[in-house]
């Protein structure tokens, strides 16, 4: 191995290395500019490295239990461990490690643990904590629990949020003498709280200025949180608090908390607090809070023994609510049991005699039913509900239901440690959204922001177009779960459509519980702290977004089923949609689709125009083509009785018929003279942008939209956007079906590369990447024009988005589901190069310099495959006999049989 290694202090970092040439060893210091942050010195001191390192030895680290790799630092502890990973993406071990194990077994290790732990030391406050709490979630798909510290209160600094998929309501608030309608993702009753007092003292309050340490550990592999503070008192009591979180995997509607205390230097009596709490609202997201947040209304409250039970309802949506839970205290024989009921809330206690040194123990199991997914008895059910035996038992179930999730999810990286870590957190978090064991149960499908937060009031957008690949490829059944949400609210759409003039069925933008639009026709600009119209609702592609993901399972599934029953009646009305919003012009002898926004978002209309909505959107045109010339074949290819039924069910006719296969290759599309794309019609009269300018002035220009705003000035006037628009059908689509649109519309690319790279090019400098999936669509293009160095700088700004919340601090109102699958997408679809969208698996790699090794199986037409990519060789193994296409030669596999193919 070739180790690097640090003595970190106050003023500098020394370091050594062995010089893997002349083997001497080389000694330097770099000295810690207190002018600058610590970040930016690290950075700084990044460039000083030679590039052969593969691990980190921390030679100074302080006397901390909790981690080997902790030093003083800019006079403050930090784990360097974390530090340096992040920051080289190499292991980082203690010298006490190696000492103890060696340097490979010490480093080995900490691959391990790294490539399956989220951690932080240290505590933080605002939307930096905030932003932990929602990568540290845990849940089930039924719920998800925020990763607060359980003694947290809301505050400006914790959010001890709970969500159940499905559970919304709608409340009114007069803002400036308007009403204004908000349905949200309502906070639940929290009962994860909980505490301790001393000597009868006041119940603990959670404050930085008493945590001595602390670290926080989300173990991925198992679904445990676990959070360890050592805490000092002003009295001088010093304890160690170790909280460990668990849901169930299985019994969808429980979680299990473990509290332990453990007094370090003192005797005396002690008491664990456990609370229900009732009175809570939604207010974690900021620029909500002038609006109404009492969702919940208790009904009741009831204590038995060790057992609580809240019961409550939504305001308005009416949804029945009951939180249960059981504490115990497993290893103190005389503990003490008092409970109290307030009118929102239940308040119970055990105490105990406490001895300096020992450990003592508290463990809650909580169970949560709602009425939308339960018939019986709320109570009946929460009473009648088969309680873990101890935390220990809600471990071992959850384990059992995470090792065999991970066995078909995992993706395995080497010669990244980084990567590995966030690549796992994204599958962890796309399954606490959704599961399909839960979502067979529920009428839900996945939000934006998963059950993680209250950004986007947790609606479902058309990141679901982003997510539902993923689950697709390894659990098929939850992805017809969730398409099952769109098929339920089908006659919502129809009524929308209507609603607005035309025929078929017209998604909303944004959806809740009833399928109704829920996208508001006022924003917020923080900039400005003022209201701007909110035209996001004519974003109409998202009915093509669940056009692709009904397309894209079945034709990854051949579930016939489905298409009979529900997807293809879907499709049908979505495509009568659009033949009614295109309109032919006699001049052009083509048709134009009007009144609508595109995936861009910046540009709501055209400069001075007295209505809003765009012509012609380049995206939401190519794509209304591809539905046409998809709905054909499929029809082509299914029963009769199938077309008559569905054309019945849909009213849908051979008139139809027709006038989609006229539109599709005749609907309107701009191009200049250079042969690039236009973002829709009149995109190329609008005037240019000097962004270095507004850098200058405004640092971050992610949100030009808000900037221009403020300014009284407008996005629309300019050639600038929020993220890929004219060019996402290329995300979408292969380059031989996007180029073979073009041409049956009428414009005939002869030279597809040198188009896409002229188009990329042109875009990119037009583009603010003010949503974080702008990263990942273009790096997707970047692979399409041979830039791997622009293609890896997107994605791995895509992959950390979160993680470093590089947004401002919109992680900390959930996770951004849709990069997190898109992410997922790019490793498996693009750099390894498995390509699932056509009639076989395609695989043509390009392979990330900076990693060694892919690993990976996914599900495609009922065969499991195996694939492991590195640079020069794909092996490739089934489940059942198969045959792919792997770097252009088409090769066959029988059952178990395992191929290696170089490139």
């Amino acid at each position: 191995m070739n180790p690097l290694y640090l003595t970190v202090t106050d003023k500098h970092i020394k370091y050594s290395y062995e010089d893997v040439n002349d083997k001497i060893t080389i000694d330097k210091v770099y000295n810690i500019n207190a002018a600058k942050t610590l970040g930016e010195n690290l950075d700084n001191f990044k460039t000083k490295l030679p590039d052969f390192f593969d691990v980190v030895v921390i030679l100074n680290p302080i006397d901390v239990e909790l981690r080997d790799t902790i030093v003083s630092c800019g006079n403050q502890p930090i784990d360097m461990g974390l530090t340096m990973e992040n920051l080289l993406h190499i292991p980082t071990v203690g010298v006490h490690d190696v000492a103890r194990l060696g340097l490979k077994q010490a480093a080995s290790t900490e691959i391990e643990h790294a490539g399956w732990h989220l951690d932080y030391y240290g505590s933080y406050s605002g939307k930096r904590q905030y932003g932990q709490e929602s990568l540290q979630t845990i849940g089930n798909g039924y719920f998800g629990l925020r990763g607060s510290y359980v003694e947290a209160r809301e505050s400006d600094d914790y959010y001890p949020g709970t969500y159940v998929a499905g559970v919304f309501d709608q409340l009114t608030t007069n803002i400036n003498n308007r009403d204004i309608v908000n349905e949200d993702l309502v906070n639940l009753p929290n009962a994860q709280f909980m505490t301790f007092s001393i000597d009868d003292g006041d119940p603990f309050n959670l404050s930085p200025d008493v945590i001595e340490n602390v670290y926080r550990s989300l173990d991925m592999r198992t679904g445990v949180l676990t959070i360890t503070m050592i805490i000092s008192l002003p009295n001088g009591k010093r304890l160690k608090v170790v909280t460990k979180k668990v849901a169930d995997m299985k019994n969808y509607h429980n979680y299990a908390l473990q509290y332990t205390v453990q007094p370090l230097n003192f005797s005396g009596e002690m008491r664990i607090f456990s609370e229900i709490d009732g009175s809570i609202e939604n207010s974690n997201v900021e620029r909500y809070r002038s609006f109404n947040g009492k969702h919940i209304v208790v009904d009741d409250t009831k204590v038995d023994g060790h057992r609580a039970l809240l019961l409550a309802h939504t305001k308005n949506s009416h949804v029945n609510i009951a939180v249960g839970t059981r504490i115990q205290c497993p290893n103190t024989n005389d503990s003490e049991l008092s409970s109290n009921r307030f009118q929102e809330k239940i308040a119970q206690s055990i105490g105990f005699h406490v001895v300096e040194g020992r450990t003592y123990t508290v463990e809650k199991t909580v169970s949560m039913y709602t009425s939308l997914e339960t018939d019986s008895s709320l109570e009946f059910a929460v009473n009648d509900h088969s309680h873990h035996k101890n935390f220990a038992d809600a471990v071992a179930n959850s384990m059992r239901c995470w090792q065999k999730i991970w066995s078909k999810v995992d993706i395995e990286l080497t010669g990244d440690i980084t990567a590995q870590k966030l690549v796992r957190l994204n599958e962890f978090h796309a399954t606490v959204s959704a599961q399909e064991h839960v979502n067979k149960d529920l009428d839900a499908s996945v939000g934006a922001r998963g059950l993680h937060g209250e950004a986007y009031r947790g609606h479902i957008f058309w990141d679901e177009l982003f997510i539902l690949p993923y689950y697709t490829m390894h659990f098929p059944a939850l992805t017809k779960h969730l398409l099952m949400y769109r098929y339920n609210r089908l006659n919502a759409a129809k009524e929308y459509a209507e609603q607005n003039g035309y025929k078929g069925a017209m998604y909303p933008w944004q959806s809740a519980m009833y399928g109704d639009e829920q996208s508001q026709s006022l924003h917020l600009n923080p900039i400005t702290n003022q209201w701007d119209p909110d035209n996001s609702r004519k974003q109409r592609h998202v009915s093509l977004a669940i056009a692709y993901n009904i397309w894209n399972y079945y034709n990854m599934t051949h579930d016939n089923e489905f298409m009979k029953q529900h997807g293809l009646e879907m499709l049908l009305n979505i495509a009568k949609l659009w033949l009614s919003m295109a309109e032919y012009d006699p001049k052009t002898k083509q048709y134009s689709i009007s009144n609508v926004m595109g995936p861009d978002e910046f540009h709501e209309g055209y400069p001075n125009a007295k209505e809003s909505g765009l012509k012609n959107n380049a995206y939401t045109n190519i794509m209304t083509s591809w539905l046409f010339n998809t709905l054909n074949r499929l029809l082509e290819s299914e029963p009769d009785d199938v077309v008559t039924e569905n054309f019945k069910r849909a009213d849908f006719t051979e008139d139809n018929l027709n006038a989609m296969k006229n539109i599709g290759q005749d609907l309107e599309l701009e191009f200049n003279s250079d042969n690039i794309l236009g973002q829709f019609a009149g995109y190329f009269k609008l005037k240019d942008i000097d962004f270095d300018y507004y850098r200058r002035q405004y640092g971050d220009i992610s949100r030009m939209d808000r900037i221009l705003k403020s300014e009284g000035d407008s996005p629309d006037n300019y050639q600038l956007a929020k993220q890929a628009d004219a060019l996402m059908a290329l995300y979408n689509l292969t380059e031989k079906d996007f180029m073979g649109i073009l041409d049956q519309m009428g414009y005939h690319i002869d030279d597809p590369t040198k188009f896409i790279k002229d188009n990329v090019n042109y875009y990119l400098q037009r583009t603010t990447h003010g949503s974080t999936l702008s990263r990942i669509v273009y790096s997707m293009l970047a692979l399409k024009v041979n830039d791997t160095d622009l293609s890896w700088k997107l994605f791995y700004e895509a992959l950390t988005s979160d993680y470093y919340d590089i947004q401002g601090g919109t992680t900390a109102e959930g996770i951004h589901l849709g990069v997190m699958g898109a992410t997922l997408n790019v490793v498996t679809s693009y750099f390894a190069g498995v390509d699932f969208r056509g009639d076989q698996l395609v695989v043509e790699p390009n392979f990330p310099e900076a990693w060694h090794t892919i690993s990976f199986n996914l599900t495609y037409h009922g065969v499991r495959f195996y694939f492991t990519v590195s640079r020069d060789a794909i092996i490739v193994k089934a489940d059942h006999a198969a045959s792919i296409k792997v770097v252009g030669k088409q090769i066959t596999l029988n059952e178990g049989e395992e191929k290696t193919v170089g490139y």
